[in-house]
């Protein structure tokens, strides 16, 4: 059974910039990823968690899911990645997951967690944060 948590929370980064974010939490699905023989043409069960932080909506929301950064951008973009084909590294997964994210033009900062869950003694995995760059 997938488990996963999404919610909106305010939040405020180094700048002192009230930010909103969105977080999608314990989302877990079936991934090829693995540098072993042993993890070659078979599948893991991944844990993903990604907070985002995006600036403020500059107008009236509507009640339109249109005009936010919905919680489906977060997770069909990591099924998106996924269906590629295997993944040799967790970090990997991450960077493109954080890349995803970041290309959201209301995207500010990301964290994205991701864990092995079939990995001894238990979960395993990777936490990377990523700030869109200021051009």
């Amino acid at each position: 059974m997938m488990e996963q948590r999404l919610g909106r929370v305010s939040s405020t980064r180094e700048t002192g910039d009230t930010l909103d974010r969105i977080f999608v939490h314990d989302y877990v699905l079936d991934v090829e990823i693995g540098v072993h023989h042993n993890e070659k043409g078979v599948t893991q069960r991944v844990r993903f968690s990604v907070d985002i932080d995006v600036a403020p909506s500059t107008g009236a929301l509507d009640d339109d899911i249109a005009r936010t950064l919905d919680y489906d951008y977060v997770i069909n973009g990591i099924k998106e990645i996924i269906a590629r084909g295997h993944i040799n590294l967790v970090e990997t997964l991450a960077e493109e997951v954080a890349q995803h994210c970041l290309a959201h033009p209301r995207t500010a900062w990301v964290k994205v967690v991701i864990e092995k869950l079939d990995k001894d003694p238990g979960a395993v995995g990777v936490e990377i944060v990523r700030r869109k760059r200021e051009d």
